[in-house]
């Protein structure tokens, strides 16, 4: 999906320059995998592509919580202008709108208004790529862009929209998927499968039939709560954050990222039958992402849990 974003980015602007951040991921394929700051591609990344420092909550773009919209949206003006000297323009900024791999920091609404006038001004698109946030799961919002208060050119679905059967998708205006279709000859062999669409109506329905939006906010605001009383226990729980069920706390060690350290809490978890993952720049915040029929009472066994896994690791 994001591959196919990306052309109809191309299509409509005429333009090469992608811009993502510095700590995300965007797919596999060989257009999207030049975004992966974590593995460099082969060959090195091409100079079409460009790279801007995420936001953070411990180390914030330019020192400080209070101006890093300011900061990040500097950042996306040093890229356009570099990308622009190089005569490849800006055809799209391409971003979770939740910063899922970046950490997911707590971000005010409107945190992306300079930047995405930037990319606009320039010529580019913006593409929120929802396959993490979306769907419900912040609990506040259906999507993760509309929680951040801000209006994509093109979003892209994927894994949630079927429950982890697998289907994606591709949203945009009627004038954009024009341009694609003028620019670009498509053909999907497993697109449009009548069993994946089944799959994918089936979610909605019970999304919508058994409130699972609701359950997001409700079970999400429990559990920060009772990570709080966890992070009094142990400090090296540095930060506890997130929206609906997309949470998770921030661990650091004399005043280190703790890395180290979360990858032996992932793995201890494991062996208690909890299934985790570390994100952020440095690994060092576990990643908590249940799925949307997630209860109270399965927050009171994670956290349990949790408790013993740092117990056991911090001995």
């Amino acid at each position: 999906a994001n591959d196919v974003a990306l052309r109809m980015a191309q299509a409509v602007t005429g333009k090469t320059g992608i811009i993502g951040t510095d700590n995300t991921y965007h797919g596999n394929t060989a257009a999207v995998s030049q975004l992966n700051a974590t593995k460099v591609p082969v060959g090195g990344y091409g100079d079409h592509v460009r790279q801007v420092p995420a936001p953070d909550n411990l180390r914030p773009v330019g020192g400080n919580r209070a101006g890093q919209a300011e900061a990040f949206c500097a950042g996306i003006e040093t890229a356009i202008a570099e990308l622009e000297a190089l005569g490849h323009g800006v055809c799209a900024l391409i971003i979770c709108p939740y910063f899922a791999n970046e950490g997911f920091p707590t971000l005010e609404r409107g945190f992306l208004e300079c930047a995405i006038a930037a990319v606009r001004k320039a010529g580019g698109l913006i593409i929120s790529d929802e396959v993490q946030p979306g769907f419900g799961r912040l609990g506040s919002h259906w999507w993760g862009h509309e929680r951040l208060g801000f209006a994509p050119d093109i979003v892209t679905l994927g894994k949630p929209m079927a429950n982890g059967h697998p289907v994606a998708a591709v949203v945009t205006r009627p004038e954009v998927l024009e341009a694609f279709q003028d620019a670009f000859k498509y053909f999907n062999t497993f697109g449009g499968n009548p069993v994946s669409a089944a799959a994918a109506m089936a979610t909605l329905e019970v999304i919508e039939d058994e409130g699972l939006v609701e359950n997001a906010r409700d079970v999400g605001t429990y559990a920060l709560d009772q990570l709080q009383g966890l992070a009094g226990k142990y400090d090296v729980i540095a930060d506890v954050r997130g929206a609906g069920l997309f949470f998770g706390v921030e661990l650091m060690q004399d005043d280190q990222s703790a890395g180290d350290l979360a990858l032996r809490m992932v793995n201890e978890m494991r062996q208690r039958g909890v299934l985790l993952s570390t994100v952020g720049r440095f690994e060092n915040a576990l990643k908590i992402r249940p799925p949307c029929v997630f209860s109270r009472d399965n927050v009171d066994l994670l956290v349990s849990v949790m408790d013993d896994a740092f117990a056991a690791v911090l001995k």
